[in-house]
């Protein structure tokens, strides 16, 4: 491997491994966060690890199809996360679960999850991929945006990647000003590195991804960015859709729009697409927005 393809499986181990959870009852479970990252669990990884819990109480012929989330409380990374699920019901075709994400006995995430039985048949459609496109490595890489704007990211610019993100329009970490308002913010993405083939690790690892540029398309509308000058915020509910087979280290759009946002709240939508063009998921985010000074 190059150098930098040797960082990014290093970064992607370090996923692997905090998706790894340890199995400590019949329906419970701990999670760790990484040694370096914010001075809140990142809700991307919660939200992994628990659809991690619920889907290793679930048989393996049965992929989750959909799940749905609230962040109820910040997680403070120091701290490992205790995860207990619950067997709703296991039907013929499908399976339910819940999974509550715990800290001091205290939910911080609590998340119902869907798992359909592999290879049923029926109606098969999809909205076409957005036109026009440029292909991942026709666009900037996250080392050149960040070189641009080193002192925008803070502890984000120090945390070990394992996303290979690539903006095609502007991040919403740039300075005030340096935004224009964009109808939609368009994103490709792949983990950098190479993940098992294990249909349920590449779905806990595309949950991860889906919460990390979602709540940037309401500020795109704005032409606003995070941080000072800007906006500060927070996920509030995360749901996502798993809609035909993928694998999250290859290349995949995700293309986000906010049909809504009031209240300092805002509505983001996505939805992801292969390089081939084939709707692999979708997801909804609301967001708690509040400005901040400069």
């Amino acid at each position: 491997m190059t150098d930098g393809a040797t960082v990014g499986q290093a970064a992607v181990d370090q996923l692997l491994e905090v998706l790894d959870l340890e199995h400590t009852g019949a329906m419970a479970f701990r999670g760790m966060s990484p040694p370096v990252g914010p001075q809140r669990v990142y809700g991307g990884q919660v939200a992994g690890q628990a659809l991690v819990a619920a889907g290793r109480t679930v048989a393996p012929e049965r992929f989750v199809h959909s799940l749905h989330g609230y962040f109820v409380r910040p997680g403070d990374p120091a701290e490992p996360i205790t995860y207990q699920v619950e067997n709703v019901r296991d039907g013929r075709s499908f399976s339910v679960r819940r999974s509550v994400a715990l800290q001091h006995d205290k939910p911080i995430f609590f998340m119902s999850a869907s798992f359909q039985r592999h290879e049923e048949e029926g109606l098969d459609h999809h909205a076409p991929t957005p036109p026009d496109v440029p292909a991942p490595d026709d666009v900037p890489t996250m080392s050149d945006r960040l070189a641009r704007y080193p002192e925008r990211l803070g502890i984000w610019g120090q945390i070990p990647r394992p996303i290979d993100v690539r903006y095609v329009g502007e991040p919403g970490w740039v300075r005030p000003g340096d935004r224009p308002a964009d109808p939609h913010q368009r994103v490709w993405m792949r983990i950098d590195g190479k993940l098992p083939d294990d249909p349920l690790l590449h779905a806990c690892a595309l949950t991860y991804a889906s919460d990390l540029t979602l709540l940037d398309s309401v500020l795109s509308v704005h032409g606003e960015v995070w941080g000072p000058g800007g906006v500060v915020g927070a996920s509030l509910d995360h749901a996502l859709w798993f809609h035909r087979p993928f694998r999250a280290d290859e290349w995949f759009l995700y293309d986000c729009w906010s049909p809504s946002a009031s209240g300092a709240r805002g509505l983001a939508t996505g939805r992801m697409f292969t390089t081939g063009g084939r709707h692999i998921a979708s997801a909804v985010q609301e967001g708690l927005l509040r400005r901040v000074g400069g």
